[in-house]
């Protein structure tokens, strides 16, 4: 019946949840880096060991080796630990069958569930404390106790299995079978077949094996429906990738998911949930048990069991005894057991061990008992199959093990103890085991693999491999015969092979194109430059840079400081001897000195004169602004003109005054309406004017500082002195308060005036924005701004030459040291250069322009510039000729690595004197991190190192300052944690309803913050504490107003146990002026107290949480949004969904725009959400906008009046043009002269009229143009007409119509996706203040110049990590702008939101540098500069080094061992000579170093000729070559892997879909070529590890990677060849207890399964595993789909491609394309004076922009001259003579022929692909 139910239910449910979850959006992530960071997440057990038992290499059957399941556990959870992540381990009781393999023998599913039961048992006793992994157990996931766990831990999200097979050779050759046969003609029949039944589909579509493991696939995915309603993320373990230093996952978004689904009602369907019956043994049973171990009891109970059941005989009782003591005395490495052939089947008995063990282990009874006796625990090793049947069946290996005394005496023990426990002698049968044939076999035997190395030398190599001892062949046959090879030279630049390196002769002058585009760049960059601004918030002013002209030195700086100090002494001393009469006659003052004090008088004289004019005209202005009735009009009329005068004007306080007045007048009238929220804020604003005040030196008048006195004593303020220091006059207004007041008390009613909390309170909660931020600040002669101790120190070690690491939050400070260290240079000479390196084009263009703005210099020789850009798609200036350039990674690394620029000591690479790393914890990235690490490490010259964002600062700071002092340069390191202005944190509550009649009016007065509205909901920092487990990250700041209200709550839950020290009381702890340093010692306090509290239970931490958190989990919604007050209740307002963005995005901008809160930048990580989101707004205020100006009497009556204006126009001009006619006909009749002075006099009188005239408003009157209230732009930042040369810009460029009429709405779009113009118009527009609203990905989080007063995290991602959250909050708060920064989090979870704030950054990780590109890169540098000096250096800097990346320990000498094994590689591969030279083929190989192992497997098939044999076809039959050559590179370049789980659909998406998704086999003699070059690869660094292992490695490996629990002893016992297979030297001897030896079928293998000590990383061996035969990740056929197809809607749907990602991966590969047809070209035109620079690569869709810049170029010029059409067609032909090659030129051989054949196939493949790919921008 039961399987009657199960049938049933089979047809229907399956389908739902397997539809449901291939539904789920996924993300391919860097774990830690990209991800999680340091979060806490969980691993489900069974889905742990599902992927640890599908190991096809672990025995679970005969030989059953529990020990080696163990290991592989413990080392998949080891390498996730040391890529520090932070993770619990939860194992649920009814999932205990899904840990089963689907391919497992039902007879030995039990022997799983022990194993299971064995893994958990032993994790729980023997992890490590340090790991702080803990391993929790729970009934189901519906408990509710695991409900509870997840509130009290905070987890992140779960690690989980899919059910999708891993490693099952049948699913594979279905998927193959289904996509192996080219998809022409079939395909297409396929798809026109008849649809099969239902049933019968779904069933096949699932490729489901068994109904077993339909019900595994169906239980783990109805777990993840669950993880996934209740929303976590799921991170699947079986798509888990471990790659160099990272942990690459598929991770399921739940954020992305409309429709969650909860099948939980489902969870447990077709388990059968067996339970063997519990075991009633009791550890009572056992005598003296202390010196037994946890295996001992439980191998003698479970004996005990099977034997009193009769299941097996005293014999084999005695005999698993013995073998219980093997394994505690017997080395590891002496357990490689031969299978027996003929003996025994021993299944029987460890059947009956494992049922009982498996009784005993799920007892929960017993379990508690032997908790209780805290026996050691080593059930890893409960089981051997293989020794059990050694010491069964094997009677001389039985004698060899009892002639050791320690075994025999624990046998003995043992045996003593079953026989007291049945109650009998337990002893052997006289009669002995039968002889056996000791003739054995292995299946896994070891083969030699003793390898002779090729030979090699080189001088500058040999002095690092000596300490590497190798064999070299003598007279090796596989050395390359002299004339069998070419030396590697390059005649033209690798990209263009047109392009020459060296050349004879003056330089060629460059194209027209390249000349004007160059100009236009320019051009844009000034733009661009004058729309920056510095911290003070003041455009940025060229300094004009003298070489020669040194900076004053830190030392002089000091000496500065010290005269300084010296002078104000001497000040003092003649100021206090004024008066006394000097004895003796005084000399008479020389000629010179006389006319210097003439001068100074004069100078005195004007300065007076202009003093008096400046009063008179603040005199009138006063009277102006008096004139207006608001006292808020008058304060911003004020502020305006403050802002006009000079910061040193001496009119300067009495305006403040005026100001304050003005303010003093609102406060007023705020506290007689009782608004006292608005009313605090103006208090704050009059304290702010008073703290400026207290600083200015001039202009405070003896009438200014007794106002000032009065009024701060009336509103109550801490005292401050005021000194007059300028001459006195009388104030241009009158003061609110009367003159006798200002010497009297107060009177009652202005006792009314007083701010009501008192002058500590009040500063603590309104004023924290405003106070004092300076840290131990001191002048300095060497930059314009007073910097702080960090800041000094900064520049003492600039000045000393040394390196610099900087640490400090944006905004803190840190932008004048890069242009610090790029004056420096500018001023030493013309020569010097400095490198900027920036991780974004963004960036470097940002850079580039604040260098155009900041510095100018003349140069005596031409070709020479201050700056200069250098990226992948274009450059600006020389890169060689500038002495500050400004890149990114990969281009520095090309041009130090170009033997062009290291051959002489004038070579650019000499002149190299600093290198800047901006936004350095890049190193990071899973990408590109390794080619950061990689210049760290060559760097020819002092660095500096910047970012925001380091998680391990210290850690960081001590590799650095080692590969520093390797490179024979002192590290400096500066950590500064303090931003300079602070930020607040919101939640947005959207409104039920939005009623949107356009923007309201803004504040004519802005306080700082989003407080006082319900649309934000303040977050306390405290608040997201919610785990305590997880501390306080470091970075965690409060300002002033948290501190407050933390110390009132703590103050008001403190108890006698948890007192708050009284020293904490601020009118204690802080002085009467408030500070920011006195803000940052108080905090600290404070959290030093919380902290204490955070690690009590018993404290009152909880109620002070609660307190601080109140109204955050459920912040109380609003019913309606009226952005107008003439609402009626014919008002059309619209519903609000709170959780879609696209219905909330105008509400929140609408409520931030009431506050003044714009600028702001709205942050989501998805590029098309970003796109979605501004074309909602734009969409929704055009809308409305619409419906205003039909329903507007005002508009309606505009546009008449608009109207009639132009007819009166059309009028006046139809009437001129009448004048004009009458005037020639009375010319042509002869009577000029009677009319001539009439014609005169109304000549003049039209002048007088048309000067007289005033310009009508509706001259610049445009009906097209937004209405006010309908747009966010900040109309008077920008001219009309600069905007509209802008727009016209970027339509030159194919910009969307919708992004251009975007702008005028002031609302922006950026990220890495868009056009570059369209990307620097939005930055300019943004700056200047006239874009205010800007739509992102992270493109503008990476230290772009965006500050802005709000930051928004619309939606979640998981990219909203915490590190991608600081790098974007710190956006906000502008410094020399805002006090203080907004952050505001819009339909984020508040959990979530708790999470980014109190999340610790994630630590930096490193990566393998030593690659074997780099090596071969290394060599090509060293041979073709000739040995130069900068070469050896840097390779002698690489080689030095101590350690081998960030975060591994101390190994140079693997260092080392994995080089000289990467030379042999390429000494194999005839791409080195035996000294060290490139040959063949190595330059395109190094061109394609980016693609790393992709270029070998490129090499591979090129060199061993499968190119020649494919193309030798390409005239006859064009189409089949190219889409075989087509095939075979979307198998080595792009791989993209699909999820397992896509397997199974398959089939369901090729009938709907013109893309075959799965990427079809290769042919079968590619195949053939890459396994000989892998297996050729295989043996290389299979010797490697053998002499690694040979000459350093003496230790056992006999200890379990993560519990380093040690097996086995170090006793010695003498085996006979025919007991014992050889130990393993390379492979791991836990792995050997299955019976593999040293023999390995892929390199995968090899490095999984070697032995500990050795580092051998797979993703830095060169070679590429080929699917399926050696790997069991499918590949996505995107490449190969879109080359046949090109449709980019296929590939988002079927290939699951996502669109944000779509063009950048074609442009990747169209890269590559690029690459190798000019590096094959190069290699056809060999000569021998040639180099290798690499330069200008760009790919097909970068090319496009560049051609889109050039046609805008020629539209403008067209429109300017009109010869741009000319331009345009000669250009066009230009272009066409260069891609028109002749090959027949190039044939000299038939070799040459066939060579030819390849690159002609290579072409037309690059053309076709180019082809398809331009179509997505047509």
């Amino acid at each position: 019946m039961r399987s009657l139910v199960l049938n049933q239910m089979m047809e229907r449910i399956p389908e739902i949840v397997f539809k449901w979850y291939h539904s789920l959006f996924s993300k391919r992530v860097d774990l830690v880096c990209d991800y999680a960071g340091n979060e806490l997440f969980l691993i489900e057990l069974d889905s742990l060991l599902l992927f640890c038992f599908s190991d096809p290499r672990i025995d679970f059957c005969e030989g059953f080796q529990l020990l080696h399941a163990v290991y592989t556990v413990e080392k998949l959870l080891r390498g996730l630990l040391s890529r520090k992540c932070n993770f619990h381990i939860v194992c649920f009781d009814q999932n205990e069958e899904l840990c089963v393999p689907p391919t497992a023998d039902p007879k030995h599913h039990t022997k799983y569930l022990l194993a299971r039961s064995v893994i958990v048992r032993h994790l729980q006793r023997n992890l490590p404390p340090d790991s702080n992994i803990l391993v929790r157990r729970f009934s189901s996931f519906t408990d509710v106790a695991f409900s509870s766990y997840l509130n009290d831990t905070g987890v992140y999200f779960v690690m989980c299995h899919d059910g999708a097979a891993t490693g099952s050779g049948k699913s594979k050759e279905s998927v193959m079978s289904r996509t192996q046969s080219i998809p022409g003609k079939a395909l297409q029949a396929s798809r026109k077949l008849d649809n099969i039944s239902d049933a019968a589909d779904r069933m096949e579509s699932f490729s489901l094996a068994s109904k077993s493991e339909l019900f595994r696939k169906l239980n783990l995915r109805v777990m993840i429906s669950w993880f996934i309603s209740n929303q976590y993320n799921v991170a699947l373990i079986n798509e888990l990738q471990f790659v160099d230093t990272k942990a690459l996952i598929m991770v399921l978004e739940f954020s992305r998911l409309k429709d969650t689904q909860d099948f939980s009602a489902w969870y447990g369907m077709g388990l059968s949930n067996r339970h063997l019956t519990r075991s009633s043994s009791r550890l009572d049973d056992l005598k003296q048990v202390d010196h037994l171990s946890e295996r001992d009891v439980i191998t003698i109970l479970a004996i005990r069991d099977a034997v009193e059941a009769d299941q097996v005989s005293n014999d084999e009782a005695l005999s698993f005894l013995l073998h219980s003591a093997a394994l505690h005395f017997l080395p590891l490495k002496n357990r490689r057991i031969q299978k027996l052939d003929g003996v025994l089947n021993i299944q029987h008995v460890t059947h009956s061990f494992t049922q009982s063990a498996l009784s005993l282990l799920r007892d929960p009874a017993f379990m508690g008992q032997l908790d209780g006796r805290g026996l050691s625990c080593n059930l890893a090793d409960l089981l051997d199959g293989f020794l059990l049947a050694m010491t069964i069946h094997n009677r001389e290996f039985c004698r060899v093990l009892l002639t050791n005394h320690n075994l025999k005496t624990k046998f003995e023990t043992l045996s003593a103890t079953l026989s007291h426990l049945c109650g009998r002698q337990i002893v052997r049968k006289t009669k002995a085991p039968r002889a056996i044939d000791t003739k054995t076999h292995a299946l896994f035997s070891s083969i030699s693999i003793e390898r002779s190395l090729l030979p090699f030398k080189n001088p500058v190599f040999d002095k690092h491999l000596a300490p590497i001892h190798l064999r070299i062949a003598n007279h090796p046959s596989t050395c390359v015969a002299p004339g069998q090879s070419k030396i590697f030279k390059e005649l033209s630049h690798w990209h263009n092979h047109r392009k020459a390196i060296v050349l004879k002769g003056p330089p060629l002058q460059e194209g027209w194109f390249a000349r004007r585009r160059n100009q236009w760049f320019m051009a844009e960059m000034q733009v661009y430059a004058a729309s920056l601004t510095n911290a003070a918030g003041k455009v940025l002013e060229p300094e004009t840079v003298i070489a020669g002209q040194s900076s004053p030195s830190s030392k002089q700086a000091k000496i500065a400081q010290l005269s300084k100090s010296v002078r104000s002494q001497q000040v003092v001393k003649e100021t206090s001897s004024k008066g006394v009469k000097k004895p003796g006659n005084p000399t008479k003052k020389s000629g010179k000195a006389a006319a210097l004090e003439a001068a100074a008088a004069i100078k005195a004289e004007k300065a007076q004169s202009k003093a008096d004019v400046d009063a008179a005209f603040w005199k009138a202005r006063c009277k102006e602004i008096l004139s207006q009735a608001d006292p808020q009009v008058c304060y911003i009329l004020a502020k305006n003109y403050l802002q006009s005068l000079n910061t040193t004007d001496v009119l300067g306080p009495e305006v403040e005054l005026f100001m304050i007045d003005c303010l003093l007048r609102i406060w007023t009238d705020s506290r007689k309406s009782k608004d006292g929220v608005a009313g605090m804020g103006i208090a704050a604003l009059i304290w702010d004017t008073y703290l400026r005040l207290s600083k200015v030196k001039t202009g405070m008048t003896q009438d200014i500082v007794p106002a000032l006195e009065a009024i701060s004593k009336m509103l109550g303020f801490p005292l401050i002195s005021f000194q007059p220091n300028g001459p006195n006059r009388p104030l241009a207004f009158t003061c609110l308060i009367p003159k006798q007041q200002k010497q009297q008390s107060l009177t009652p009613g202005h006792r009314d005036l007083l701010i009501p909390s008192g002058p500590s309170k009040f500063q603590l909660e309104h004023c924290g924005p405003y106070l004092d931020r300076a840290i131990d600040s001191a002048p300095d002669p060497r930059v314009s701004f007073h910097p702080d101790a960090w800041q000094r120190k900064v520049l003492d070690a600039i000045d000393d030459g040394k390196s610099l690491f900087v640490v400090a939050p944006t905004s803190a400070g840190k932008t004048f040291i890069s242009f610090y260290a790029m004056k420096k240079v500018l001023q030493a000479s013309d020569d010097d250069v400095v490198v900027y390196v920036a991780p974004t084009k963004a960036l470097v263009n940002q850079i580039a322009a604040e260098i155009q703005a900041r510095f100018s210099k003349a140069f005596k020789r031409p070709g020479r510039s201050v700056w200069g850009i250098h990226t992948r798609d274009y450059r600006i200036n020389n890169p060689t000729g500038c002495q500050v350039l400004v890149t990114v990674p990969h281009l520095l690394q090309i041009m130090l690595l170009a033997p062009s620029h290291a051959e002489k000591k004038n070579s650019w690479s000499y002149r190299i004197k600093r290198i800047i790393f901006d936004e350095v914890h890049c190193i990071g990235q899973a990408d590109d991190g390794v080619v950061w690490e990689q210049l760290l490490l060559q760097a020819p010259c002092p660095i500096i190192a910047l970012s925001a964002t380091v998680g391990n600062p210290k850690e960081f700071s001590d590799w650095l300052s080692s590969t520093q002092e390797a490179n024979g340069n002192e590290l400096v390191t500066v950590q500064h944690q303090h931003r300079y202005s602070d930020l607040r944190k919101f939640i947005y509550v959207p409104p039920k309803k939005f009623c949107f009649l356009g923007l309201p009016d803004l504040p004519l007065i802005h306080t700082p913050g989003l407080d006082g509205t319900e649309a934000f909901a303040f977050v306390h920092p405290v608040a997201s504490l919610i785990n305590k487990s997880r501390g306080m990250p470091n970075d965690l700041s409060l300002e002033a107003r948290d501190c407050l209200r933390l110390w009132e709550c703590m103050a008001k839950y403190e108890t006698k146990k948890y007192p708050l020290p009284p020293t904490l009381n601020p009118d204690h702890a802080l002085p009467n002026v408030i500070k920011k340093i006195d803000i940052l010692k108080w905090e600290a306090d404070l959290k030093a107290v919380l902290l204490k509290w955070m690690d009590d239970d018993n404290s009152p931490f909880e109620k002070v949480h609660q307190e601080l958190s109140k109204g955050l989990s459920q912040p109380v919604s609003r019913n309606i949004l009226i952005t107008k007050h003439n609402c009626d209740d014919k008002c059309k307002n619209r519903e609000v969904i709170a959780d879609d963005l696209l219905s909330t995005i105008l509400p929140a901008l609408a409520d931030l725009h009431s506050k003044d809160a714009l600028p702001g930048i709205v942050f989501n990580y998805d590029r098309r959400m970003c796109e979605k989101l501004a074309r909602t707004v734009i969409n929704e205020l055009e809308e409305k906008e619409e419906v205003w100006k039909q329903s507007s009497p005002v508009w309606k009556k505009k546009i008449a009046e608009f109207e009639k204006w132009l007819r009166d126009q059309e009028d006046a001009k139809a009437r001129a043009k009448a004048v004009k006619k009458v005037g020639k006909k009375k010319g042509k009749r002869g009577n000029e002269d009677d009319g001539d002075e009439d014609k005169k006099v109304s000549k003049a009188e039209r002048e007088r009229e048309a000067g007289s005239a005033e310009p009508s408003k509706w001259a610049g009157f445009d009906p097209g143009t937004p209405v006010d209230g309908f747009h966010f732009a900040g109309i008077k930042k920008v001219a009309p007409s600069e905007l509209q040369d802008f727009q016209h810009q970027i339509r030159n460029r194919g910009v969307d119509e919708w992004l251009v009429n975007g702008l005028e709405r002031g609302i922006g779009v950026h990220h890495a996706g868009m056009n570059r113009k369209y990307r620097q118009v939005v930055e300019i527009l943004f700056r200047k203040g006239f874009l205010r609203v800007v739509i992102a990905t992270g493109t503008l989080a990476l230290g772009i110049n965006m500050p802005c007063k709000t930051v928004v995290f619309a939606g979640d991602s998981v990219f909203l990590t915490a590190l991608n959250y600081r790098q974007g909050a710190g956006r906000a708060g502008r410094r020399g702008f805002d006090v203080l920064g907004n952050v505001v989090f819009l339909g984020i979870p508040t959990a979530k939101v708790f999470r980014l704030l109190s999340s610790r950054l994630p630590d930096l990780n490193g990566h393998f540098p030593i690659t074997t590109s780099l090596v071969l890169r290394l060599a090509t540098l060293l041979h073709e500069s000739n040995n130069s000096q900068f070469a050896i250096k840097t390779i002698n800097s690489i080689l030095s080094q101590p350690r081998l990346y960030l975060g591994s320990p101390d190994s140079k000498l693997a260092v080392l061992h994995h080089l000289r094994f990467s030379i042999e590689y390429l000494r194999r591969q005839s791409l080195l000579d035996m000294d060290g030279a490139p040959l063949n083929f190595a330059g395109c190989v190094s061109h394609l170093y980016y693609t790393e192992n992709a270029a070998w497997a490129f090499h591979a098939l090129l060199c061993a000729g499968y190119f020649h044999d494919l193309c030798q076809d390409i005239d006859a039959n064009p189409e089949r070559v190219c889409l075989t050559l087509m095939l075979v590179l979307s198998h080595i370049f792009g791989r993209q892997p699909c999820k397992r789980s896509d397997e199974e659909f398959v089939k369901h998406v090729i009938k709907r879909s013109s893309s075959i998704v799965f990427l079809p086999p290769l042919p079968k003699q590619a195949k053939k070529t890459l396994h000989a070059h892998n297996e050729e690869t295989l043996a290389i660094f299979q010797t490697y590890v053998k002499t690694y292992a040979d000459q350093h490695l003496h230790e056992p490996d006999d200890k379990l990677p993560l519990t380093q629990l040690r097996i086995g002893s170090d006793e010695i016992f003498s085996m006979s060849a025919n007991m014992l297979l050889p130990s393993t030297l390379v492979r791991s001897p836990f792995i050997a207890l299955s019976g593999h030896g040293d023999r390995f079928d892929t390199i995968s293998e090899l490095c999984s399964t070697v032995r500990s000590g050795v580092f051998l990383e797979e993703a830095v061996v060169p070679y590429l595993p080929i699917y399926p035969e050696e790997s069991d990740t499918p590949l996505n056929a995107y490449l190969y789909d879109f080359y046949k197809h090109g449709d980019v809607k296929a590939l988002k749907q079927a290939n699951k491609i996502r669109s944000s990602d779509v063009w950048f991966y074609l442009n990747d590969f169209s890269l590559v394309l690029a690459t190798i047809v000019t590096s094959l070209t190069n290699f056809m035109k060999l000569s021998p004076k040639s180099d290798v620079d690499m330069i200008d690569i760009m790919g097909s869709g970068d090319a496009n922009e560049e051609q889109q810049d050039d046609k805008a170029i020629n539209m403008q010029d067209a429109q300017n001259s009109g010869c741009g059409d000319e331009k345009e067609q000669e250009g066009s032909k230009l272009l066409e003579a260069e891609d028109d090659d002749d090959f027949s030129d190039y044939v000299d051989s038939k070799d040459d022929s066939e060579f030819i054949n390849v690159l002609k196939a290579f072409k037309i493949v690059q053309e076709e692909f180019n082809e398809k790919f331009k179509k997505m921008w047509a």
